[in-house]
Order: C-alpha cells, then structure tokens, then sequence
C-alpha cells in the first residue's frame, strides 16, 4: 500500500507559483462568515500558504448571520481592480447558498470556482476555474501516475464544491465515471466497482475495507473533526489500507494540495490582468 501524501506535490506548485508571483503582486480576497473550526483551519492554511509565496491575502470578516453583508462584499471586491481573485469559504449564512453568492463573484477572479458560470463552462469543456479541492485531487492521480482513460472511478458525494465538479473533471480524463450520495442503495456494493474511489461526502469514516475493492486508489476528501483524533477522514484509513493499493492520509493529503491549486489562480488571475 502506498500512502499518497500531498505535502511534496503541493510544494512543486508553491514553488512555481512563487517564482510567477514575484513579478505580479498578487493579491487574494477571503470572505468569512462563519466560525466553523474546519474552515478556520483551512483559512489558517491558505494565509500561511499564501505569504509562503508572495500572495497578498485581504480577509473580510463579517457576522454568521449577515448574508447582506457576504453579497455586497463579494460585490465590491469583484468590482475592485487591485483584487485579483476572490475565495468565499463555507458554510454561509442559512439564507444564503453558495451559488447565490458565487453569482456576485466576477467570473474572471473566481478562483476557487464558485459561481454557478464556472460550474457551466467546466460541464461545456470551455476554460474555467474547476474548485480547488476538486482540481486537487486530479492533480494527486496525475501525480501518483494513476491511468485514468478507460478506468471506472467512483465519487461519493454530490456537492458542488467537490463531487460534481470532479466528476465532470474526471469526465475530461475518460474515465468512467459513477456519483453516489445519501440514497444510494448498496453503497458498498456500488464503490467496490472502483479502480478509483474518492470520499467527499462530510462523514467520518463513512467507507470501511467492505467498500472498497483490493488494489484501487482511495482519495479521501474528507475533513471532519473528531474530539478525540482531531481531523479525520471520510475513510477508515486504518480498515482501507489492507485493501487498497494507494490511499491519501488525512491531513496531509488533499488538504495541502487543494491551497497550492488555489494559490496557482490567483497568480493566474494576476497575469491576466497584467496583460
């Protein structure tokens, strides 16, 4: 079994990006309104990141229940030419969705593809800013050389945050491709057809060695927190990695990966607007 640790991925992109950086001043918008210990863990990680590279990080902060507050600032910072891309971490507040609040982010600084244009063009194939979770764990298989044309993949969770738009990635990849969710009947039964299996449903510990076939790769997208452990995974690592033959740990898996890739459009977004 190989341990698909991210750490080393992510810092190739964060030296690349560093070396592009230092010609353009990049500079990243956060907007936060919540006060959920994952999310400020993955801010944590973004605001080190980004200072590692030479990436401004603006953080607007706001109330767990002013979702005007979330629209007018996405508002302005997609107006503000000195912005280069905006990021709007979850969960929002209750009245307010993430696509509705991906509508205010203009598509050009969309960097963690938010809005539901993004999510349109990725399914039309035109050129488009995937999320960066969902585009982090396609980078981790190319990386591992894991052949994806012809392979059948499986994804546990409909998000679009993650699950829909990675599998439309993995579309892109040929291969072929199944989304399970909440109602699916005889998860185990759907998951153990799968030469890649990616956990992205929110649920600690959800996939057991049972749902999982001998030799596939497991992606664990999964950040949950555990009052005993602290971070764990979507997957029983402990159970799964008998079983499989290549599996991310969690954290370090695609948790590093995901910030890299984000960090990436931003310099993106600032070469286009340098010309």
């Amino acid at each position: 079994m190989t341990l698909l640790d991210g750490r080393a991925l992510a810092a190739a992109i964060r030296e690349r990006t560093a070396g592009e950086a230092a010609a353009l001043a990049p500079v990243l918008a956060a907007v936060v309104a919540t006060e959920d210990p994952a999310t400020e863990w993955y801010l944590g990680s973004i605001v080190k990141a980004a200072a590692a590279v030479g990436i401004e990080l603006q953080e607007s902060r706001l109330g767990v229940d002013d979702a005007g507050g979330v629209i007018s600032t996405l508002e302005a910072l997609s107006a503000d030419p000195e912005i280069d891309g905006i990021i709007c971490l979850t969960p929002l507040p209750p009245s307010l969705t993430l696509a509705e609040a991906g509508e205010r982010i203009a598509p050009g600084k969309d960097v963690d593809g938010s809005s539901p244009l993004s999510l349109g063009r990725l399914a039309a194939g035109l050129p488009a800013f995937a999320p960066a979770t969902a585009q982090a764990v396609i980078e981790l298989l190319h990386h591992a050389g894991t052949e994806l044309a012809g392979a059948e993949a499986v994804v546990v969770g409909r998000s679009t945050v993650v699950g829909k738009p990675l599998a439309l990635l993995l579309l892109a990849e040929h291969a072929t491709v199944t989304v399970c969710h909440t109602r699916t009947r005889d998860l185990a039964s759907v998951t153990r057809r799968a030469d890649v299996l990616v956990a992205a449903a929110g649920r600690a510990r959800l996939l057991g060695a049972e749902h999982v076939r001998p030799g596939s790769i497991v992606i664990d997208v999964g950040t949950n927190e555990d009052p005993d452990e602290g971070m764990v995974g979507d997957v029983d690592t402990d159970a799964v990695e008998p079983v499989a033959a290549g599996i991310t740990p969690v954290p370090g898996g695609v948790g590093p990966v995901t910030t890299s890739v984000l960090l990436r459009n931003v310099v993106t977004c600032a070469r286009a607007r340098a010309g």
